[in-house]
């Protein structure tokens, strides 16, 4: 009898290395994120290998810009084949500008060419070639490679196109008054830390780091005399390490099993859509949305851990006297999860996108920066109708929320069990609220998402907008501070 040929597996479809295929149909994860994990493994021990024996007093800073350089190029190579194209085509094109281009205007023409070689390949992936959701996605490096080019040209513009008066503060810090040279700019934007999974940094930061001035420069800024230490410290992130891989092993183990476990497409399954209750259905909203969390927190301490093993990150000393290694952290699993409102919860979530969108967008938009921050945000996301769905929604709660908490928050500061009532109340709110607004970027289709929203009679629409038409928008900021005040004293007495 013949023996009857297997399915096609989403193993095969990579353009990337095939090396590790045996691995990936003994574990039955596809080929694609196998060789993003042991990418993510190997620059692990690669980054302690580069703490220890390329340590600036041991290599120049050349050597360490080119070794970085060199193995990060390897790994989008091993992970995307010819897909990686894309990415050196799209750091020439800006180098190009990045030499080129006046300081006026050097932000301008990164912007728009980064985004839009970005939206293009966003665009052919998906609608024009239709490799879907079902193929190596190269856009994850190209995003962060995009990240990276943009906040280095308004860095440029802001250290050597504008006038130090107009900067604010955290301008003024991070603005780049030489341009970087060609092994600087490729060694910024490809390095093996950061190039499959990020994080975003600053270029002045990642300079310092390289030359061996990030630790003592963070110490300088915080005043390490006033923390109690007679002389310099020199912090090791080894324990930050293994911190941070624990938590990439526990989110793993949840990944393997919460997601599978709570299958997204559930939510609008006919009937469960059509039998379930309203509160069944919005529980079981907020428990998928909790299911689909564990990757990013793998893959985000993952890579934070992977910086902090090559030293970098450092971001000074608590209030304890501990060293902190969050500089460069995308994540706070903690304020997240307590999180007691939507403010709250987006800053503790993708933080270094956050600051990227603040440095490039919000604090640059000449009108309504909330509105442009979350659309820009969508279109650096990609072009799934998901994502405009859930970052349109977001724009809406966000306005909403922050109207709600100005109007109402000091009725509820008098006393501590008040308090305490408000942020429990607030607690569930914001998870739900959150639930609601990403459920879209997770179900990515169009008619799914009509689907879930309309099973759920677009309750969180509809609140969201009342509270814009019936609350008056005033900002309460003096009688919040006098309630805030009285009870701080009370809790002292």
């Amino acid at each position: 009898m013949a023996v009857e040929q297997p399915p096609s597996s989403l193993a095969y479809r990579t353009t990337g290395s095939t090396l590790l295929h045996p691995v990936s149909d003994l574990l039955g994860i596809p080929l694609d994120q196998v060789n993003f994990v042991a990418c993510q493994l190997f620059a692990l021990l690669a980054a302690f290998w580069f703490r220890i024996y390329l340590s600036p007093e041991k290599a120049s800073s050349a050597v360490r810009h080119a070794f970085a350089a060199i193995f990060g190029i390897y790994f989008v190579i091993f992970c995307f084949g010819w897909y990686s194209i894309h990415l050196f085509v799209l750091v020439l094109i800006c180098y190009g500008i990045l030499i080129t281009a006046s300081m006026r205007n050097i932000h301008r023409y990164s912007f728009v060419v980064a985004m839009g070689y970005l939206t293009v390949c966003h665009i052919s992936r998906i609608y024009i070639f239709h490799y879907g959701i079902l193929t190596t996605d190269f856009s994850g490096p190209l995003m962060i490679v995009t990240q990276k080019i943009t906040t280095l040209a308004f860095q440029i513009h802001d250290g050597l196109g504008r006038k130090t008066e107009d900067l604010t503060p955290e301008q003024l810090r991070l603005a780049i008054k030489v341009r970087p040279s060609f092994l600087e700019y490729i060694s910024y934007l490809l390095n093996f830390l950061s190039v499959i999974a990020g994080p975003c940094s600053s270029y002045k930061d990642y300079v310092a780091f390289i030359e061996g001035r990030h630790i003592h420069m963070k110490l300088l800024e915080m005043n390490w005399k006033q923390k109690g230490y007679s002389s310099l410290p020199n912090p090791s992130p080894t324990g930050a390490v293994i911190h941070k891989l624990c938590i990439t092993l526990v989110s793993l183990l949840f990944f393997l099993t919460l997601t599978k476990a709570y299958p997204v497409t559930f939510l609008v399954d006919d009937w469960f859509v059509n039998q379930a209750s309203f509160l069944s259905r919005l529980g079981y909203l907020y428990i998928v949305m909790q299911a689909s969390k564990p990757k990013y927190y793998f893959a985000w301490t993952l890579a934070d851990a992977v910086n902090n093993a090559a030293g970098y990150g450092f971001s000074g000393v608590d209030k304890n006297g501990n060293f902190c290694w969050n500089l460069l952290s995308n994540l706070n699993i903690w304020k997240i999860e307590t999180a007691t409102s939507f403010k709250m919860y987006i800053e503790n979530w993708n933080i270094q996108t956050a600051a990227w969108l603040k440095c490039v967008c919000y604090e640059r938009a000449p009108w309504y920066p909330t509105a442009l921050t979350f659309i820009l945000s969508a279109l650096w996301h990609g072009v799934y109708p998901g994502y405009y769905f859930t970052f349109i929604t977001g724009i809406l709660v966000t306005l909403a929320a922050r109207t709600m908490r100005t109007t109402c928050r000091h009725y509820f500061l008098s006393s501590e069990s008040l308090k305490a009532a408000y942020d429990v109340v607030t607690w569930a709110c914001t998870q739900l609220a959150v639930s609601y607004t990403v459920a879209p970027f997770v179900i990515l289709a169009v008619e799914p998402v009509i689907t879930l929203y309309k099973s759920l009679y677009f309750h969180l629409h509809i609140v969201s907008l009342l509270i814009l038409l019936i609350l008056p928008i005033k900002p309460q900021a003096k009688r919040q501070s006098q309630t805030l005040n009285s009870f701080n004293n009370k809790k002292k007495s």
